[in-house]
């Protein structure tokens, strides 16, 4: 449904991205669009900050900013939802929700350019294990190659500690580095709203950071916390670099880029 808050909205990413700099990695906000939208689900059992959907926070700052609700530090935007979303998860004894919020913790956020790194969080979050992780970078940064790996381990680990399958961790990772000069911004990037298990995967674009074998050692000795359920599944660009936006905002706020 078209409405006139996403005629708004449309018109707010229509104007960021009119000033926005060629050179860019988007979009890829909507590549692990299967985790974005577990997410989603999960998120608005319980919104206090009024983020209206997931994917503003896998967006830049000047476009995340539309819809951080009322987060003001858009470089915790991503964090946030993931921290909001794994509490009512585990409110829920839903592990399955608590894995695809640790998930989301980790993926790759839009930046300004190939090879342009995301900034961190500064924060600490509520729930320590979203507290350990952070965001995989540009495969095409400086050091990123062992920086998503470490990342990828940690997320394993933490997955392992509410009772869910750390292999899942490969699903965090990102595209094969693009080129610097690649003055398109698009780098090995993909982004369909449309395909609900996600490009990144359909189009078997993902690049594992680990080995299975290199994930089985990392949470040799990891066991779930006490008290968590059975797993259950829940239903389910870059600082305005957009040039074509579509957004819908729906009962659920579901917006695409």
């Amino acid at each position: 449904m078209f409405s006139f808050k996403s005629f708004a909205l449309l018109s707010v990413f229509a104007c960021l991205a009119a000033a926005a700099p060629v050179r860019r990695e988007v979009p890829q906000e909507h590549s692990h669009e299967a985790i974005l939208r577990a997410v989603r689900t999960t998120l608005n059992l319980n919104n206090p900050a009024k983020i209206q959907d997931p994917v503003f926070a896998l967006l830049g700052d000047a476009a995340a900013k539309a819809g951080a609700g009322t987060i003001t530090d858009l470089a915790c935007l991503q964090q946030a939802v993931a921290d909001q979303a794994f509490t009512n998860a585990k409110a829920a004894k839903d592990v399955d929700g608590m894995v695809n919020a640790l998930i989301f913790r980790a993926i790759e956020r839009n930046t300004g350019g190939v090879g342009v790194k995301s900034a961190l969080c500064t924060q600490t979050a509520v729930n320590p294990e979203i507290a350990a992780l952070t965001q995989h970078q540009d495969p095409a940064s400086d050091g990123a190659a062992a920086a998503n790996k470490a990342i990828t381990l940690e997320l394993a680990k933490q997955i392992a500690s509410v009772g869910g399958d750390p292999q899942d961790a490969i699903k965090s990772g990102t595209f094969a580095p693009g080129s610097k000069t690649d003055n398109t911004g698009k780098g090995n990037s993909c982004d369909d709203a449309n395909d609900a298990a996600g490009c990144i995967f359909t189009q078997n674009l993902l690049v594992a950071d680990a080995t299975a074998d290199e994930i089985t050692a990392a949470v040799a000795g990891v066991s779930a916390s006490s008290g968590t359920a059975t797993a259950s599944s829940a239903a389910s660009t870059d600082d305005c670099a957009e040039t074509t936006v579509t957004v819908t905002v729906t009962a659920t706020a579901t917006a695409a880029a």
